[in-house]
């Protein structure tokens, strides 16, 4: 029985992360320093309050890394995967007890925005456009990623009210 759950939440990983590629490819705008805004933040709060922090940090991290790489924007990939990967497992082991209260998950979504808002405004404004021009991209990251938390919060809530045993998929 263990060697099914195994291969069940292995098999989740991959199409959680094919979700967050999709999520993250299917509407892209692109802002003025060279990157884009997009909907992944929907899929990755989704699959972190859902399925926990492993699944949520894999599919977070490798899914948009996979859709920069795959989308011409490969200079973000290892920025992605670090800020999205560690949003998702923030989110995650905040609302990891199933009885977790709305408060408790608000906070998981504002940390999620300050991860996503601050880590690509440091990761990238180091890396590749410089701080000064990072600043830039704030706004449209707490957009990105607040519209996420909330979206993501609600379908996570309308799943596990229509299928309460998903929550032995977490992990």
């Amino acid at each position: 029985m263990k060697d099914d759950r195994t291969a069940l939440r292995i098999s989740l990983i991959a199409v959680s992360t094919a979700l967050v590629a999709v999520f993250t490819m299917i509407v892209r705008v692109p802002t003025p320093s060279g990157g884009y805004i997009n909907l992944c933040d929907v899929a990755i709060t989704f699959i972190a309050y859902t399925f926990g922090p492993i699944t949520g940090f894999v599919a977070g991290g490798l899914g948009t890394a996979l859709a920069d790489t795959l989308g011409g924007y490969m200079q973000y990939a290892p920025i992605s995967f670090f800020v999205h990967g560690i949003e998702a497992l923030l989110i995650a082991l905040l609302v990891r007890r199933k009885d977790t209260g709305l408060g408790m998950k608000i906070l998981a979504g504002i940390v999620a925005v300050t991860t996503v808002a601050g880590g690509y405004w440091l990761l990238s404004g180091l890396f590749l456009i410089g701080l000064e021009t990072a600043v830039a991209e704030v706004p449209g990251n707490v957009i990105q990623s607040a519209l996420g938390a909330v979206l993501g919060l609600v379908v996570s809530e309308a799943v596990r009210k229509a299928y309460r045993r998903i929550d032995s998929l977490r992990w």
